[in-house]
């Protein structure tokens, strides 16, 4: 039984003790907030200087995690970890050196073919048939277009201005050259104590959650590290198939646009589709039938491609929707360019991953 007394609450006596604490000391409040936001700042500056370093950090666990599944491969053989890194970085030494040794002078004697022939392929292609119909149904406009493309790309000056110069064309590749060392370094580095950092993280889990963020993490590991080799798998198959057409076709630059084709088929979904134009317009410099056969022969190996060999090559790693495909592979590429389209996609399958697994599981159990 109540005494039928109330207590009566005043704005006063609800006044918390913090909000007492601030108006008692003004100064001070605004002293700690200020502060507080000045370190934000100093943390914010020192995160923008450390960008470089923490993308290369990322690209080297992300080169660390596509070679793994090699490395593990070799473990099941009975090698030991330490000679299967040794097996597995003097393979992709070899391969590097390969490639510069044999693709790299080919290719920068195409490069510089092209560039020099540039007008002359424009002259071709204005007394083609090709032109002649664009011409007939388009007018003049066709002509104007293609007069004012090739006054801008035989002009020294725009080649100069689009590349930024040849001194910083050099810096850019200085800067390149030491990027790629420091990412092959660090994740040597990575691959070796990769079950180290594992278990380490682990460690750091409740005992009661440890299993199933195990189970997790080794799922988007193999996820991430089956995702890269398919990818490079499947960029080698499109490279081979560009250079083996462009050789049959007579067509130009076969050596460069193989590598072109595997830097970019490396990117799903959007990188064979860009290649096919990319390929389609280099190919009609050179014959409009053999860029017509081109075409039609590369739109079909990208529906084996898609229907035959990502099933086979890619069966290990995390199915995501086209959508999330474009729209990851775009972010990435907006944010870090062609290597931040490649590891978009990892990402997201990472995302989707820990989505289906945690998050909804968690949101299943409340009523």
């Amino acid at each position: 039984m109540t005494d039928g007394t109330e207590t009566s609450v005043t704005p006063e006596s609800a006044e918390t003790p913090a909000r007492s604490a601030v108006l008692r000391n003004p100064f001070a409040f605004g002293f700690f907030v200020t502060l507080g936001g000045l370190v934000a700042i100093v943390l914010g500056l020192a995160v923008t200087n450390l960008t470089t370093i923490l993308i290369y950090i990322a690209f080297a666990m992300f080169a660390a995690l596509g070679l793994d599944p090699i490395v593990r491969a070799l473990e099941r053989r009975k090698v030991p970890r330490t000679w299967s890194i040794v097996i597995v970085y003097i393979g992709f030494a070899a391969v590097l050196a390969g490639v510069l040794l044999i693709v790299l002078p080919t290719v920068i004697r195409q490069v510089t073919q092209f560039v020099n022939n540039v007008p002359t392929y424009f002259n071709e292609f204005m007394r083609s048939d090709v032109y002649a119909y664009i011409n007939a149904n388009f007018g003049d406009a066709a002509g104007d277009i293609v007069k004012q493309l090739q006054d801008f790309i035989v002009n020294p000056s725009n080649i100069a201005a689009i590349g930024g110069g040849v001194l910083q064309f050099g810096v850019s590749l200085a800067t390149g050259v030491s990027g790629l060392v420091i990412v092959l370094v660090l994740s040597l580095y990575f691959l070796a104590s990769l079950p180290m950092v594992k278990r380490s993280f682990y460690s750091l889990t409740p005992a009661r959650n440890r299993s199933g963020v195990a189970d997790l993490t080794e799922q988007i590991t193999d996820s991430i590290g089956g995702y890269l080799m398919g990818m490079v798998v499947l960029a080698f198959f499109n490279s081979m198939f560009t250079l083996v057409l462009f050789l049959i076709l007579g067509l130009p630059f076969p050596a460069l646009m193989a590598v072109i084709a595997f830097c970019i088929t490396i990117i799903p979904l959007v990188g064979p589709v860009l290649f096919w134009i990319i390929g389609s317009l280099v190919a009609l410099l050179g014959d409009p039938v053999g860029a017509l056969i081109f075409s039609a022969s590369y739109l079909a190996y990208m529906q084996v491609e898609a229907y035959f060999l990502t099933p086979k090559v890619m069966n290990r790693t995390i199915s995501i929707p086209g959508s999330l495909v474009v729209i990851g592979a775009l972010v990435g590429g907006t944010l870090l360019g062609l290597l931040g389209a490649l590891v978009a996609i990892p990402v997201t399958a990472s995302l989707l991953l820990i989505l289906k697994q945690v998050v909804i599981p968690k949101q299943d159990q409340k009523i």
